[in-house]
């Protein structure tokens, strides 16, 4: 099974100064044409994964990268591709699996910078599967590839919906791209919440699947928020493979709640693993808090799969 952390290396997914009127509350705030990785507290914590026994990174690549296919796009500090790929190595080094995130949602696309107001066009068409297959190159041809696509629905840092025929066209022809690479598409399932209907209709079976739910893991009918809790059981039933997405955003208990849920609700075989997500920077700032996120989903795992863990591991809490 994947037992699997995610960090940024790229802080551009969401609002710009252009995008007003902005909420009180944003996931980067003041804006800063920098990414700011702190490439000391990146190695810091791939260390933690690894005394964590972690197997997989997940890396939110967006701008951090000075790709040659389209330079235009990088942050003023993006990461060159030989340090990335020196990076890459060194995680593999301590057995964990590399995978790159690229977020084509136009909820959090503010990474393409012009790009991301040309929506539809010839021209975005073809700058995302650029950017797709040449970061799927820099990977090494990964396992997976994370298209992301949460919030694409409500997309409240864009001003773009797509409909369903441009939606699926798009999206078809990004799981092609990173298919035509060797990696295997995948994405969030929140389009689901919101158009059941359409993503039974149109989703392949062969993208995993990562349902979220940051809250109290609570399925009773009553609960406002119970389609993201059941959803891991309906995409169970529907035959999706999936990796759920806990997150400490909101619960501290929420990996080990999550890890209970799924291993109860979805067959093992669809079942691949897990993947934690804090959704906070990789700065000096946000460190401990990352350090903490990983200690709670190691200790969701020693509760739920201990089996998973190495032969001879010694747990430490």
């Amino acid at each position: 099974m994947l037992f699997a952390y995610f960090l940024q290396i790229s802080n551009h997914m969401w609002l710009s100064p252009d995008d007003m009127p902005q909420p009180k509350w944003t996931m980067q705030d003041p804006w800063n044409e920098n990414n700011n990785c702190d490439i000391a507290v990146f190695d810091r914590l791939v260390d933690c994964m690894e005394k964590r026994c972690m197997n997989g990174l997940v890396i939110d690549v967006g701008d951090g990268v000075k790709l040659d296919s389209h330079p235009e796009i990088a942050a003023p500090d993006a990461w060159s591709k030989e340090f990335l790929k020196k990076k890459l190595d060194e995680i593999r080094a301590k057995g964990i699996e590399p995978f790159p995130k690229m977020n084509f949602s136009c909820g959090h696309n503010v990474w393409m910078k012009k790009y991301r107001y040309l929506v539809g066009t010839p021209e975005y068409m073809q700058f995302c599967k650029d950017v797709a297959s040449e970061v799927a190159d820099l990977f090494g041809r990964p396992r997976l590839f994370h298209l992301g696509m949460d919030e694409e629905v409500t997309t409240w840092g864009s001003r773009v919906e797509r409909n369903e025929k441009a939606l699926w066209n798009f999206m078809y022809q990004m799981f092609d791209t990173v298919e035509s690479k060797g990696a295997r598409p995948w994405v969030f399932s929140d389009y689901y919440w919101h158009h059941p209907d359409l993503f039974e209709k149109h989703m392949p079976k062969s993208v995993v699947q990562s349902n979220w739910h940051y809250d109290v893991m609570d399925p009773r009918p009553t609960y406002k928020l119970v389609n993201r809790v059941t959803t891991y059981d309906k995409l169970n039933e529907l035959g999706y493979d999936q990796i759920p997405v806990p997150s400490h955003f909101s619960n501290a208990l929420n990996a080990t709640q999550t890890m209970w849920y799924c291993k109860e609700h979805i067959d093992p075989e669809h079942l691949l693993g897990f993947n934690d997500i804090p959704w906070h920077n990789t700065t000096r700032e946000e460190m401990y808090t990352h350090i903490a996120d990983i200690d709670r989903f190691y200790m969701g795992r020693v509760e739920n799969y201990p089996e998973t863990l190495p032969e001879g591991h010694k747990v430490v809490l």
